[in-house]
């Protein structure tokens, strides 16, 4: 996973993000441009099978969260990987203190990765979140929020690293939203190879007739009818 051509941080820095801080505003999701390229995302997918990456891996069906697996990568982080995280957190802490604000929350999140992760880990909050998940025919991911302890970041990513309609079928990335006294609505991300989607983790505010009011967001993946999918999942607070 070295053979970066351009570094997380450029990346990230080209994207337009007024047009994704208006989607994400808009329906809690925006589709970003490809992170990596496809030698990165085969290279990506491929070190689901290296152990020593890892702290625990996941059986989905075991708890109950739907069909497939995931790992969770151990500290330190594979390079790319750390670096889009941090990356990633600085560019989207604005968005995170403007929706605390809006929601009527008295605390904001620092300026740097680091400085989160300290407070994260002072509140015992201190296991890595990002993680490798891998999904064969008829496995799904049931509806949920990626929580993991007192201290939560609003917004989260994950990036597709197989090709849809060629390496899988089926597995579609999708989200629902829970509107107060209303029926929820769903929203579907069709993601091609390398591209990510930041989305809500919790709750988001939206603006109605009468202000401000709060949605609750939650994510998953829909059956896969064919093949393998493998995702990386970037969660920017860790778990207790």
């Amino acid at each position: 996973m070295s053979g970066a051509r351009v570094t997380p941080e450029k990346t990230l820095a080209s994207f337009d993000w007024a047009s994704i801080e208006r989607e994400i505003d808009e329906v809690g999701c925006a589709i970003t441009p490809p992170l990596f390229d496809a030698e990165q995302c085969e290279q990506l997918a491929k070190s689901y099978d290296d152990e020593a990456l890892f702290r625990s891996k996941v059986v989905m069906a075991r708890h109950g969260f739907g069909r497939g697996e995931y790992k969770y990568l151990a500290y330190p982080l594979p390079d790319p990987i750390a670096r889009l995280r941090s990356a990633l957190y600085e560019q989207l802490a604005p968005i995170a203190n403007r929706w605390e604000q809006a929601l009527g929350r008295e605390g904001r999140f620092p300026p740097t990765h680091a400085e989160f992760l300290e407070t994260c880990h002072a509140a015992g909050q201190a296991r890595p979140t990002p993680l490798l998940l891998k999904y064969g025919p008829g496995d799904f991911n049931c509806l949920h929020q990626d929580l993991y302890g007192a201290h939560v970041f609003p917004l989260q990513m994950a990036v597709l690293l197989s090709r849809p309609g060629e390496d899988f079928t089926g597995g579609e990335f999708v989200l629902t939203e829970q509107r107060p006294r209303m029926q929820s609505r769903v929203e579907a991300a069709p993601l091609g190879l390398g591209q990510g989607v930041i989305f809500a983790v919790n709750e988001r505010p939206v603006r109605g007739a009468k202000g401000i009011y709060r949605v609750k967001m939650r994510h998953g993946v829909s059956r896969l009818r064919s093949g393998t999918r493998h995702t990386l999942g970037i969660i920017l607070h860790d778990a207790t």
